[in-house]
């Protein structure tokens, strides 16, 4: 803004000449996520959006909002903050989905110690390639200088997300029944949740994050930050061509906490431990950690980033969709008649 300067403001340690260059340098990042419906661009005081509800007879809006979590303390130690965005909004968009919705926007919240602009245009970036992925719109955000209640390197990352649904396809658990089976789309490894333990496990803030672990086949900083996996495309692929009947986001929590959110009581998913395909992030963690298999399962995703339940009869359907959207996903148990809600045999 040409003629907006505070020398007073300035002294108490928020520089917002620094916010203006922010938003200057996010500009055209931002301007990739711009799709059908987008009516305002940045720099407004509200983000406007006219979604396209041709065809739904009971539009039904889903929302959803998270942050990264203690995974942007990796990015702060790695002074690497391109990819956490990414995070951001799969935390989002992913639970949304789970309703069978289609998500439209996201906006975003940056609290920060010291507003270095080139710093918030790289976690933007790692926001509007998670937009991107998704297929939905950045339409807004803020970023907040906290000088004295902030380190001055510190940062947290939040968003918030809208989506749409025909009432008449919202999933419901109670459609969940005997003989449908349950299928893994596997996750790109910790995803964005568990982070605690991880920080404990490599004790990351004396650790060497670009040291090479043969394990991980890559430094271990780098394989902590692989950002997680986006599955709104393939889902929304996999509820056009198949008959799916749940869908759980497998976050903090793990397969114990997230997968019977998504099944009536009375009935239960028996899962193949054998069956789950668990990357060696995961292995290194126990190894290290001496955690408990079921305390593993029971906090991490373990592989599984997220799950869909669906009738046995469409599940190859539903598997040829997921592919066809380079998803490989495979089948790790079934729902049986049971009180437990969740069974690994």
């Amino acid at each position: 803004m040409e003629n907006s300067h505070s020398a007073s403001y300035a002294a108490a340690g928020v520089n917002i000449e620094a916010g203006y260059e922010g938003v200057r340098l996010m500009k055209s990042h931002v301007e990739r996520t711009f799709i059908p419906g987008v009516v305002s661009g940045i720099g407004g005081f509200g983000g406007l959006f006219a979604p396209d509800l041709a065809g739904m007879r009971q539009p039904v809006l889903v929302s959803g909002t998270d942050g990264v979590g203690t995974k942007q303390r990796i990015a702060q130690l790695m002074d690497k903050h391109d990819t956490v965005g990414i995070d951001c909004v799969a935390m989002c968009v992913n639970d949304i989905v789970c309703c069978g919705a289609k998500p439209l926007f996201f906006l975003d919240y940056i609290a920060i110690g010291r507003n270095i602009p080139e710093k918030v245009a790289s976690l933007v970036a790692g926001v509007t390639e998670g937009c991107v992925r998704a297929g939905c719109a950045l339409i807004g955000g803020e970023t907040a200088e906290h000088p004295g209640t902030m380190a001055p390197e510190d940062y947290d990352l939040a968003g918030f997300s809208v989506g749409v649904v025909d009432k008449a396809k919202i999933l419901d658990p109670a459609a969940v029944r005997p003989g449908d089976l349950i299928l893994a789309l596997p996750s790109s490894g910790v995803h964005s949740n568990g982070y605690s333990l991880v920080r404990k496990v490599f004790d990351v803030e004396h650790a060497d994050l670009g040291r090479f672990v043969p394990e991980l086949g890559l430094p271990l900083g780098q394989a902590l930050l692989t950002p997680t996996c986006i599955y709104v495309k393939p889902v929304l692929a996999a509820l056009e061509a198949a008959e799916v009947h749940g869908i759980s986001h497998i976050t903090g929590g793990g397969f114990y906490e997230n997968i019977p959110r998504s099944i009536p009581r009375g009935l239960c998913a028996k899962l193949e431990k054998a069956a789950v395909r668990v990357p060696p992030i995961f292995d290194l963690i126990q190894k290290l950690g001496k955690i408990p298999e079921r305390d593993m399962f029971n906090t991490f995703n373990m592989g599984v980033g997220m799950s869909l339940t669906v009738s046995a009869d469409s599940a190859d359907r539903a598997l040829a969709a997921l592919r066809a959207a380079g998803v490989e996903a495979y089948p790790i148990g079934e729902i049986v008649e049971a009180e437990e809600r969740i069974v690994l045999c």
